[in-house]
């Protein structure tokens, strides 16, 4: 497409139309939904992590002022479908998974809710339980797909003989832990049964109303007109809030069982621990084998990974090993544990963000065994085409990240040798690993533009949780339509809006700002350059051309330094390069890379969700315990993009950004230590009990 002959408004670094609304406190979230008299809902959780209930003593509770039901399955309502097992709540008295809703209280007030709660007594016949995830395990079973549909296994060429003929070899095992999403904003939901026709409202803090609406009218058997799902805000998902989960199922249930109220339903955080997803761990064995010059003759990622036994996530861990470097001879596999735990869901770059740290960390060890720099050696096994499926790519600028990476970073002159550096009582290393994610366009997504006076208005079910999609579709719109982006106002986040797909796999701008072009080339082809009032438009997103291998590539830097003493780590710096196709809008963009980048680096030294295998329980499920990344962490976060035109994506010529910052740097972060005081950590996070013990043995000391 070409867009109108005018001062682009894709480009323009302008601040977030929604800004101003969330520093003042008027944007309205899910919880905070103006109602008449709600009522509010607090579920009770199983305390076993594996059984099945055999008595729920509510008497207490219902006998307490201000409760108005606790259901129980017993008592709730029959649902049309319980295929998914996740959100089958309170159907039978089976327990699955410790902190499993058994029980639900709707009360006045959230406080009322709250103690009846605690007021349940639940009596249970334990079963015993597995929830402990080992390589070692001889119940692992291959899925018959990963996320979201990728070949379980892979295989090319002949790694065994390629391994045997190489100049060095690495072949290590890599660790990553457990992690929880923690939004700001917890998984919160107001439902409403309309009286008289069973229509149900639900404005529930989610990345897709479209996608939930589908989930709930299933669920409780409704035609999905009859659905209304409305979200303008969400306090932030990395994932979490992709796909619907029970508390949704939980507040509708509630809501009809207290005819003529709404009911809200927040999860508390520690609640989000059991019944809102999580990043499942992985075990990677990685070999990589190289000749002398560096060149890779062979690669294989085997990946064991934990599901739940009531419901199948395999996160595509091994993926991205397939088509990261030249390299003949490939495997990857993906093996499950389906253990007695909570159902484990999509986390900000499912399968990239693992996937890449354990091959990013080996290609480190094999640059060290080479002798030669680590960007060098990425340079050289830069492949021709995509290595999987042969297809050229529609861009690929891996090499130049690490460029200018390095150019940005000082990376020249860097002495290879660990622990040579040091600051007074720090040891001072740095580290660098390369991160990608495929470019999503999602199938089905559709847009109205409709002239209303001076003004255009764009609507689309699309959602924000924090990633700037108000101000960046307003500005695809106003590019596409020849106009300034002041003329165009955008709708979304409500089904009442064109069907939209989920803001999911950094697909968002992909998917709804072509769309959106689709709707602007209709108008204009309808009606010219200047349509009459209330003229309107609608456009679909169009299939995406094939023919191409698409991914954005990004090169991660950081430093790190360790304190010769205590081995406390700190990382002052941080430094990515990103070609991610045409950036519409650089402020809101940078805060994507950063933030992700932020993420990363609390995977590399804080977030570990420690689960207790004698009772399945996440023993630090709050965030007291479960360390996130605060600003005191790192001194200097940098975020820096090639200019990169690439025609061939989509009509705007953009890459997902709010994924790709999170990949790649805690391998990074991992190389740099090693750098800085020569223990390779391996295992997630890296933490100062892990390099601690090698300290007195460093020459000098």
């Amino acid at each position: 497409m070409t867009f109108i002959d005018r001062p682009a408004a894709i480009g323009l670094d302008l601040p977030r139309r929604d800004g101003a609304a969330k520093v003042r406190g008027t944007a309205v979230y899910a919880y905070e939904t103006p109602v008449e008299h709600p009522a509010y809902a607090h579920p009770v959780q199983a305390t076993v992590a594996r059984g099945r209930v055999t008595a729920l003593d509510t008497a207490a509770a219902e006998a307490l002022d201000g409760v108005f039901a606790v259901l129980t399955p017993a008592t709730a309502e029959r649902l049309a479908s319980t295929e998914d097992r996740e959100l089958a709540a309170l159907q039978d008295d089976e327990v699955a998974f410790r902190g499993q809703v058994v029980a639900l209280v709707v009360a006045d007030s959230s406080e009322t809710a709250r103690h009846a709660a605690a007021l349940v007594r639940v009596s249970y016949a334990r079963a015993a339980h597995d929830s402990e995830l080992r390589a070692d395990r001889d119940d692992l079973y291959a899925p018959e797909r990963v996320n979201p549909d990728f070949a379980t296994d892979t295989v090319e060429g002949d790694v065994a003989a390629a391994t045997a003929a190489a100049a060095a070899v690495v072949e290590q095992t890599y660790t990553t832990a457990m992690y929880h999403n923690n939004p700001m904003e917890p998984h919160a939901t107001t439902a409403r049964w309309e009286p008289g026709d069973g229509r149900l409202t639900l404005w529930d803090s989610t990345q897709g109303v479209h996608p939930a609406r589908s989930a709930v009218a299933s669920v409780f058997g409704l035609d999905e007109a009859k659905v209304r799902v409305i979200c303008p805000y969400v306090g932030g998902g990395f994932g979490s809030k992709g796909t619907p989960h029970v508390n949704v199922v939980l507040a509708a249930m509630a809501a009809r069982a207290v005819p003529g109220r709404a009911v809200r339903l927040a999860l508390t955080r520690q609640q989000m621990f059991s019944l809102a997803g999580y990043r499942t761990p992985t075990i990677q064995r990685c070999l990589l084998a190289a000749e002398r010059d560096g060149t890779l003759t062979a690669l294989a990622l085997d990946v064991v990974e934990q599901t739940s036994r009531i419901k199948e996530f395999a996160e595509q861990t091994g993926v991205p090993a397939r088509m990261m470097y030249a390299v003949a001879n490939r495997r990857t596999t993906h093996r499950l544990a389906a253990l007695d735990v909570p159902v484990p869901s999509w986390m900000r770059a499912p399968g990239e963000c693992p996937g890449m740290f354990g091959p990013e960390v080996a290609m480190d060890e094999l640059a060290e065994r080479l002798g030669l720099d680590p960007v060098e050696l990425r340079i050289r096994n830069e492949p021709a085409t995509d290595p999987e499926t042969g297809k050229p790519f529609s861009s690929r600028n891996l090499v130049g990240c690490l460029r200018e990476g390095a150019a940005r970073f000082g990376w020249s002159g860097r002495d290879p040798r660990p622990g040579v550096r040091r600051d007074g009582d720090w040891l001072v290393g740095t580290g660098v690993a390369a991160s990608t994610y495929p470019v999503h366009r999602m199938s089905k997504s559709t847009a109205v533009i409709r002239r209303e006076g001076d003004r255009y208005v764009a609507e689309i079910g699309a959602a924000d949780l924090g990633t700037g999609t108000w101000t960046t579709l307003a500005q695809i719109a106003a590019d596409a339509l020849g106009v300034g982006v002041e003329r165009v106002e955008v709708r979304i986040g409500d089904t009442a809006y064109p069907v939209a797909s989920v803001a999911g796999g950094s697909s968002g701008m992909s998917t709804w700002g072509s769309a959106v072009v689709e709707a602007a080339r209709a108008l204009r082809a309808r009606y010219g350059a200047e349509p009459p009032d209330r003229a309107e438009a609608s456009g679909s997103v169009q299939p995406a051309d094939d023919r191409w291998a698409m991914h954005a590539f990004g090169a991660q830097f950081a430093e790190a330094r360790v304190h010769l003493d205590t081995g406390e780590i700190r990382v002052p710096r941080l430094l990515g390069v990103f070609a991610a196709g045409r950036i519409v809008n650089p402020r809101t963009a940078r805060s994507q890379f950063i933030g992700g980048m932020t993420m990363g680096l609390s995977m590399a030294l804080h977030e570990h969700s420690v689960l207790d295998p004698r009772t399945g329980h996440v023993v630090n499920h709050d965030l007291a315990d479960y360390h996130i990344t605060a600003n005191a962490d790192v001194t200097e976060v940098e975020a820096h993009w090639l200019d990169e035109h690439d025609p061939h994506v989509n009509a705007m010529g953009t890459k997902g950004i709010g994924e790709i910052g999170i990949v790649g740097t805690a391998a990074a972060v991992s190389n740099a230590v090693w750098h800085a005081c020569g223990v390779r950590v391996r295992d997630l996070p890296v933490t100062l009990d892990k390099v601690l013990p090698a300290l007195e043995d460093l020459p000098g000391r």
